[in-house]
């Protein structure tokens, strides 16, 4: 199976939090979609596995992603190394997409900036054929995305573009919120955290916002990319 955009997180609701309004979007204009989490956040204060299993499915309905998969990672102790770099090779060969997008490339939690580089690394590397990978028995063919892109997640990191979700924020606001066993609830007796709180749930709109009034929209997703974009004229610049 081909994607058009596969999307990494290091953890079930990264993707979510970063770019699910323009996943929606993309999916809206019949692009193919996948979300590939690193861990399953077992380290995490709130919620269980179990419960951030439900979650993510839940999630990746709303979104309408073709696929989801897990590579069970350990939370809190992945490294970039060979070992980590060959299971995210396998799935850039497996799904073939030309565009992946990944963590913020440095972030309060030390898995973001972690997650950013090794997907980063295995995405340069799965494009050199003398790797050679399988996948259920099956040899592998070298494949390399056209682009890597960034999410901006804790951190105030200035973006390089953004892209209009003004259509599709409450498709992002709904996604984030199927993730209910981390976020802010009135009758939640479950410990804080820095994202279970009120504010942290109302930036989702508010920081959307800013992204927006940079380019004259409502609401934008902001990324960082890794390489100059280019463009065919001036007149494909908005």
């Amino acid at each position: 199976m081909k994607l058009d955009i596969l999307c990494f997180g290091a953890h079930p609701d990264d993707v979510e939090l970063g770019c699910s309004g323009t996943i929606a979007k993309e999916v809206s204009l019949g692009k193919k979609v996948g979300i590939v989490d690193l861990t399953r956040g077992e380290l995490g204060t709130r919620g269980s596995v179990e419960i951030r299993n439900a979650e993510s499915k839940k999630a990746s309905e709303i979104l309408g992603v073709t696929v989801r998969e897990n590579l069970d990672m350990r939370d809190g102790f992945f490294i970039n190394d060979e070992t980590h770099q060959i299971k995210v090779i396998q799935m850039i060969r497996k799904y073939k997409p030309e565009i992946v997008i990944c963590n913020a490339i440095d972030d309060r939690h030390i898995d973001h900036g972690k997650g950013s580089k090794l997907v980063s690394d295995a995405c340069f590397l799965s494009g050199l054929r003398k790797i050679e990978t399988s996948l259920n028995n099956e040899s592998q063919e070298a494949w390399r995305p056209k682009v890597v892109y960034h999410y901006i997640q804790w951190k105030n990191i200035e973006p390089d573009f953004v892209v209009d979700i003004s259509e599709f924020i409450e498709v992002k606001t709904k996604s984030i919120l199927a993730y209910s066993s981390q976020f802010y609830t009135e009758d939640s007796n479950e410990p804080v955290t820095p994202i279970a709180t009120k504010n942290f749930l109302e930036s989702i709109h508010y920081r959307s916002q800013d992204f927006g009034r940079l380019v004259g929209v409502d609401y934008a997703e902001g990324f960082t990319v890794e390489r100059y974009l280019a463009v065919n004229s001036l007149s494909d610049l908005k």
